[in-house]
């Protein structure tokens, strides 16, 4: 897998407060095309605030943050461009009921890059053959299982061919064997070099899947490295993290 010396994201610094009350304390993080970071840590720790600041949705107020080149503590970024690049899965599916799978999935394509029906079918084919669900095509959202639906959303993120994808805990609504079938998606998105940002409370598939991770306490990075230091915490707060099994 081919890596660029210079990181797709890049927080230096990062501060971000809701009114009286400051989420990230100074972030420090790097996160290279291809790789997959794994952001764990207790609710109300920052890590789905970090994710939603890599998106644009919400601003940063102090520090820097850099993504896809794009120096979102400037003045105006242009989200529409950025997220052209930043594709973002959330808990709930946020699937129109009324469109079918493929016209879901080839929505945003077709209204930002202009194409035609007949290369949307094709662009509709090829990323639901990634989550495997070729054959959902012409069914509604009401006719798929939670974690099929979680599969659509991952396959519309997908078809804007974004170079980074964010998934905010994509599986906490679902039951054990539907969030397997999620994971495994993800997983195999890893395999093939997609850079992805992912907050999951999915210790094994963290282990498992991230070249990073990265445990968040009380808005700051508290530890990070690799899968493996989940087996051996350096700090009293992720051990205790790790071993109550949350």
């Amino acid at each position: 897998m081919t890596r660029s010396d210079t990181p797709l994201v890049r927080f230096h610094g990062v501060r971000k407060s809701f009114g009286e009350l400051e989420v990230l304390k100074g972030i420090d993080l790097e996160v290279a095309s291809g790789e997959v970071v794994a952001l764990i840590g207790r609710s109300g720790s920052g890590k789905s605030t970090a994710l939603r600041c890599v998106n644009g949705l919400e601003r940063i107020n102090a520090g820097e943050l850099t993504v896809c080149g794009r120096a979102l503590h400037g003045g105006k970024v242009d989200l529409r461009d950025l997220r052209q690049d930043v594709g973002i899965v959330f808990q709930s599916y946020n699937l129109f009921p009324h469109l079918t799978v493929e016209q879901n999935v080839t929505l945003a394509p077709r209204k930002v890059h202009k194409i035609g029906a007949a290369e949307a079918r094709d662009l509709a084919e090829q990323v639901l053959a990634q989550v495997g669900l070729s054959e959902k095509a012409k069914n509604y959202p009401e006719q798929l299982s939670g974690g099929q639906q979680q599969r659509v959303a991952i396959a519309r993120s997908l078809a804007m061919r974004p170079k980074l994808i964010l998934f905010d805990e994509v599986t906490s609504a679902l039951d054990p064997e539907l969030t397997g079938e999620v994971l495994r998606v993800i997983a195999k998105l890893a395999a093939e070099g997609m850079t992805m940002m992912l907050v999951t409370h999915e210790m094994a598939f963290a282990r498992s899947v991230a070249d990073q991770v990265v445990f968040m306490h009380q808005g700051r990075i508290w530890e990070s490295g690799k899968g493996d230091m989940l087996d051996d915490p350096q700090t009293p707060e992720l051990r205790q993290f790790v071993g109550n099994g949350l």
